[in-house]
C-alpha cells in the first residue's frame, strides 16, 4: 500500500454542488435536492426549531428590490402617474 492512498480515495467524491435557487453548495447530486432550501420543492425549506436560520433568510437580508419602496408608496396612497398635490406654504404673519 502506497503512502497517502486512503486519503487520495476520499478526494474524488463530489456529493453537493451549487443550488439553482439559493446558490449555496447544498444541492445533492444524486438525490437532486437542495439541503438548504429544499429545491425543487415549491416552498423554501424552513423549520420553527431553527430561529437563527429563519433570521438569515428573512425579508431585509437581501436587496428588497420591491419591498424597499412599499412604505413610501403606502404613505402616498399608492398613487401613480400623477403629480403630487400642491402643499400649503407656512407663512407666519409678522
Amino acid at each position: 500500500m502506497g503512502d497517502g492512498t486512503p486519503a487520495m480515495g476520499k478526494r474524488h467524491k463530489k456529493t453537493h454542488s451549487l443550488c439553482p435557487r439559493c446558490g449555496k453548495r447544498s444541492y445533492h447530486q444524486q438525490n437532486k435536492k437542495c439541503a438548504a432550501c429544499g429545491y425543487p420543492a415549491a416552498k423554501t425549506r424552513s423549520y420553527e426549531w431553527s430561529k437563527k436560520s429563519k433570521r438569515r433568510r428573512a425579508p431585509g437580508t437581501g436587496r428588497m428590490k420591491y419591498v424597499k419602496h412599499i412604505a413610501r408608496r403606502f404613505k402616498n396612497k399608492f398613487r401613480e402617474g400623477t403629480t403630487a398635490p400642491a402643499r400649503k406654504k407656512n407663512v407666519k404673519a409678522a
